[in-house]
């Protein structure tokens, strides 16, 4: 594994940690940390997050992070103990919603595609009357 992916691992791991216990902040509460990505010179690292709740609630808890970013900074300075830590950007991580919203699609069409289909056993009927 190259150095940042490394990095980013610890970094992941310990902004889990701080983001869910050290953050007093009500609008942190439902925010997981999914991903982090480190620039090659390891001087940014984005972490990307998700959140529960409504549209509102998902920009409240980022903007909270974006505002919590220099404390999660000095907390890791601390726990890595890194020549320099990473400016941290907190990014909402949206594959998941539209992971979901692609299976809302799917599931859709399905269910469409089953209700255009006349049952099998009544479609072979009515062309055997007809003949």
């Amino acid at each position: 594994m190259r150095r940042p992916e490394q990095l980013a691992e610890l970094i992941r791991e310990e902004v889990s940690q701080i983001v869910g216990y050290e953050l007093d902040d009500p609008r942190v509460e439902a925010v997981v940390v999914t991903d982090v990505r480190v620039s090659e010179n390891l001087r940014d690292a984005s972490v990307y997050v998700t959140a529960a709740g409504t549209e509102g609630e998902k920009a409240a808890a980022l903007k909270a992070l974006q505002h919590a970013a220099p404390y999660v900074r000095r907390q890791l300075s601390i726990l890595l103990n890194l020549k320099y830590t990473p400016e941290l950007h907190f990014v909402r991580d949206t594959v998941e919603e539209s992971a979901t919203r692609v299976e809302e699609l799917l599931s859709g069409l399905e269910l469409e595609k089953q209700g255009r289909q006349s049952p099998p056993e009544e479609a072979s009927e009515e062309r055997r009357n007809d003949e």
